[in-house]
């Protein structure tokens, strides 16, 4: 069976990730991550179908995605425009629940889902929350899932947000270093600590997607 570019093209990055991991790969960012559970059938089955999903030619650009942002954003009291700009941050690998049950097993601690969770901090974010029953492995097939967690984690990090900090960081600078290299790496930064270069890199990343994360809010609301 012929398969569709994009198809093709995700596979071929796939091949490509794997090769790499398997020579020596150190990828991951410092977020906290612990290896997890194998999948389980029935948590495929009952995960909801949600909108947004892929088109036909396997086109995953997170504007897609913009009307779930817009919706969790709001429910959770965070910026939606934060939050696209981190599924675009999040956007270097294929975002295929196939793609990413296989990486797992070469890394375990890997992410799951668009937004690029980790097992501890999911189930950390779910406490309490109406999605609580859900699980870590629900994540790759279930994009809403994944957008509704990231919106309440970054709500948690807002949270330990000091009043006042140090530098020129915004607010959403800092929970954007917060969603890469975690709650007490954020603190450290509004103290005024240096971000290492993968924090750094993630936060020049952020600043490149900042206005097409706008303009893809903005066409969606």
């Amino acid at each position: 069976m012929s398969k569709s570019p994009g198809t093709a093209r995700r596979f071929a990055v796939a091949a490509a990730l794997t090769a790499c991991c398997v020579t020596g790969c150190s990828g991951g960012t410092a977020r906290s991550g612990h290896p997890d559970e194998r999948p389980s059938a029935s948590a495929h089955a009952s995960a909801p179908a949600s909108a947004g999903v892929p088109d036909s030619t396997g086109n995953q650009d997170p504007a897609h995605y913009a009307p779930q942002v817009i919706k969790h954003a709001r429910e959770a009291g965070v910026s939606p425009r934060l939050m696209m700009a981190i599924l675009y941050n999040e956007d270097y690998k294929p975002h295929d629940p196939a793609f990413e049950r296989s990486w797992q097993k070469i890394k375990p601690d890997s992410a799951f889902g668009i937004a690029n969770m980790h097992k501890a901090a999911f189930d950390q974010t779910k406490q309490g929350r109406p999605f609580a029953h859900r699980d870590w492995q629900d994540l790759p097939g279930d994009p809403d899932l994944a957008i509704t967690a990231e919106a309440w984690f970054l709500h948690d990090l807002a949270a330990q947000l000091p009043a006042h900090w140090a530098g020129s960081y915004t607010k959403d600078q800092l929970l954007a270093l917060g969603y890469n290299a975690g709650g007490g790496n954020m603190a450290a930064f509004a103290r005024g600590a240096t971000p290492g270069s993968t924090a750094g890199s993630y936060l020049d990343r952020l600043k490149e997607n900042w206005d097409k994360a706008g303009k893809a809010v903005a066409r969606a609301g």
